[in-house]
């Protein structure tokens, strides 16, 4: 379950559309389709497919506020990235503690 919810967060995070979507939505809170395709140079049907793509990965929900239905960023799945991201920050950490005990030892070969 977590790896496909990862594969569909990562594949909705692909594209720089979606990604300037939920980065407008972490900025204003909410907005309709409208108000998202705005600064596209795409219509509304286009739009609102890549937002059908962010709300099966989660990222996205949409409410109903009388005649509007606002999308808000569910920021849950991202937290789910940077958790499975973590493993390979240790492991990077671990790697960059290596290379500077190494480099040390290269810079007093003697210990002292």
């Amino acid at each position: 379950m977590m790896t496909e919810r990862l594969d569909a967060t990562f594949a909705a995070l692909a594209d720089p559309t979606r990604r300037a979507i939920l980065a407008r939505l972490a900025r204003d809170g909410e907005a309709t389709v409208t108000e998202l395709a705005a600064p596209f140079a795409m219509s509304q049907p286009a739009v609102s497919k890549h937002l059908k793509v962010l709300e099966r990965a989660g990222l996205v929900t949409r409410g109903r506020n009388g005649r509007r239905r606002p999308c808000r960023l569910d920021p849950r799945p991202l937290q789910e990235v940077t958790d499975w991201l973590a493993e390979y920050r240790r492991f990077w950490e671990e790697r960059y503690r290596a290379l500077d005990a190494l480099l040390d030892e290269l810079q007093d070969p003697e210990g002292g």
